[in-house]
């Protein structure tokens, strides 16, 4: 395939993608079933038809006027003032805003309306989507294209009905007017001179805006540096990196004022491009008027008429090139939003997934293999169980497969091979939501929302009362500090939880789990950010709340895990050894290594402290 065709073949293939943008748009602007919503698009468009159709009305009454007043003696002109003109071309005036103003608000709500539907199906998508690809994605830009799609709902809803669709509407209806009123020649010249205007505009802006796409590459690209830098602020901190963060941010900043630059300096050549085609057809207009007065084949007011109507013409295409660009561009955010939407979900429920039966929460790993990358397999052959009311802990050095286990668990991903069963039911054959209503985890890296103790507490069991909320944190050992802190349950914990250290953080964490009350329980590194005295406080809260429940321990402070009913061993993915605590230390394999070690360590920290 030629260079050529290639270039057609995208063309083409852009031009279907915005075609299906603007079919997608339709479904929100003239939804199923909500009759209200059409009822204000239909009653909109009538007040829009109405609008243009005074306003072109206005130009002639204002001639009539004239004409009146210029054939009439000084003498007589109060007595001959065309009184009923005047208040007509006043009322009409009138009638064009008030009907124009009506417009916009009767359509108000739909607009808002698609906004809101759109924005909240990609929420929702969002959410459905796999971990991967929250993994994969960079946060400041997702939410950069989100932003811009909604807001480009509203722009191009009420650009593309309410200015580019009545500017075309009243081009023709005055083409008529002028044609009817005067002759063919008189339409014509206004016709080629709109059209030559808009051809103008359209072809300028489409090389404008390669401009503006590299704008927003390079907005993109500065806000997600930006964000990602300040989410790091301790690390940036730790290394110095101030100025090394400042450096790629303004390489960002510097990429942008390029773009930025030229897209300016084109505009300038738009504006006065469009400023000698209008100008110039309102001047061979008024040539043609000019003489037709002369000749008397005209009157002043039909003078007035043709120049008015050029000139209450290229009042609204003044702002064709912004509109029509930032419709285009409008098109391209929505693209770049419903492109989110066409992203398959990679975990679906089955069509005839049922929630999760009640049970007392036995876990089952049968021959369960699992890789993110089909090159580089992560489990294989994983067997194990873990019966209701036991503890079963996993262990193994980094990169094992541990914190992927848990991931199966939750069905973040599907396995590869295998089954995961809870109370006998294969956890791909029942509802994601049920799956983990039965689960409550402590994660190694807890994140906060930026909001309060309480909210963060309450987050396990949402709408649950004030007394819960308490009971769970003097569970997880944290009660004492929160009355310590100024506003105690409302105090806010920053961004990410920044404000609390990695110990609070986790006994927040240890709280709202305990707070949602599941059957089973999934201590993933739960205090590895403790210090020794609070994490045996907590480590028997944990054992005290799990008593009768399913527990699975993901370790790594194998000094944690020494009362647990079975211990598995991971290496590169496979089970290398299990046991208890005991029996494991007394085969001296990997597990007692790893404990030989790790005894090491501590002592050697205690006499570092010593």
């Amino acid at each position: 395939m030629s260079k050529k065709a290639e270039i057609q073949q995208v063309q083409a293939g852009t031009a279907r993608d915005q075609w299906m943008v603007l079919k997608t748009l339709s479904k929100y602007l003239w939804p199923d079933g909500q009759n209200e919503i059409k009822l204000r698009v239909a009653s909109a468009l009538f007040c829009l038809v109405f609008a243009k159709i005074a306003n072109v009305y206005v130009p002639i009454l204002f001639s009539q006027a004239v004409d009146i007043l210029a054939t009439k003696s000084t003498t007589d002109i109060i007595l001959a003032l065309p009184i009923s003109l005047l208040l007509s071309y006043g009322l009409l005036r009138v009638l064009t805003i008030a009907f124009a103003e009506l417009r916009d608000a009767i359509f108000a709500k739909v607009g808002q309306r698609a906004i809101r539907t759109v924005a909240l199906q990609t929420f929702k998508h969002l959410h459905r989507l796999s971990l991967r690809f929250h993994l994969e994605r960079q946060t400041g830009g997702l939410s950069r294209s989100i932003e811009r799609g909604t807001k480009g709902i509203d722009f191009l809803l009420n650009f593309m009905l309410f200015n580019i669709i009545p500017t075309l509407l009243e081009i023709l209806l005055v083409c008529g007017i002028l044609w009817g009123l005067f002759d063919f020649w008189y339409a014509f010249v206004t016709f080629v001179t709109i059209t030559s205007y808009i051809c103008f505009t359209v072809i300028v802006t489409e090389w404008r805006l390669k401009f503006r796409r590299r704008m927003n590459e390079t907005d993109n690209t500065a806000n997600t540096r930006a964000i990602d830098s300040l989410i790091n602020y301790e690390t940036v901190k730790y290394f110095g990196n101030e100025a090394f963060e400042s450096g790629r941010f303004d390489k960002a900043l510097a990429n942008y004022e390029s773009a930025a630059v030229k897209s300016k300096t084109s505009l300038s050549l738009l504006n006065i491009g469009q400023s000698l085609i209008i100008g110039g057809g309102l001047t061979i207009i008024l040539i043609m008027a000019g003489n037709g007065v002369a000749q008397s084949k005209l009157s002043v007011g039909d003078f007035v008429l043709v120049n008015t109507y050029l000139i209450q013409l290229y009042l609204p295409l003044n702002f064709l090139g912004y509109v029509y660009r930032e419709i285009k561009q409008s098109i391209i955010d929505m693209e770049a939003m419903f492109s989110l939407l066409e992203i398959d979900c990679e975990v679906l429920d089955n069509s005839n997934a049922g929630d999760l039966k009640a049970g007392s929460g036995e876990i089952n790993f049968e021959k369960v293999s699992f890789s993110y990358d089909e090159r580089r397999p992560i489990l294989h052959d994983i067997s194990f169980s873990v019966l209701p009311g036991t503890k079963t802990a996993i262990v193994g050095r980094s990169g094992s497969g541990k914190t992927t286990i848990s991931r199966l668990l939750f069905r973040f991903y599907d396995v590869s091979g295998g089954a995961i069963k809870i109370d006998g039911q294969d956890i791909r054959s029942v509802t994601q939501a049920s799956v983990r209503e039965a689960i409550g985890i402590v994660p190694q890296d807890t994140v906060l929302f930026n909001d309060t103790i309480a909210y963060n507490i309450e987050y396990g069991f949402p709408g649950c009362s004030e007394k819960s909320v308490v009971k769970a944190a003097k569970s997880a050992a944290i009660h004492d500090f929160i009355l310590s802190t100024p506003d105690q349950y409302q105090t806010m914990v920053g961004e990410r939880g920044l404000k609390l250290s990695g110990g609070e953080k986790q006994r927040v964490s240890i709280a709202r789990t305990i707070l949602k009350d599941p059957r089973i329980f999934l201590f993933d590194e739960a205090t590895s950010s403790l210090d020794s005295l609070t994490e045996k406080e907590i480590q028997k809260s944990l054992n005290q709340i799990s008593l009768a429940r399913t527990t699975l321990v993901i370790a790594h402070r194998l000094s944690t895990i020494i009362d647990a009913d079975e211990i598995i061993v991971l290496e590169a993915g496979r089970i290398v050894e299990r046991g208890q605590h005991d029996q494991l230390l007394a085969s001296d394999g990997v597990y007692a290594s790893m404990w030989l070690r790790q005894q090491q360590e501590e002592r050697k920290n205690e006499q570092l402290i010593d």
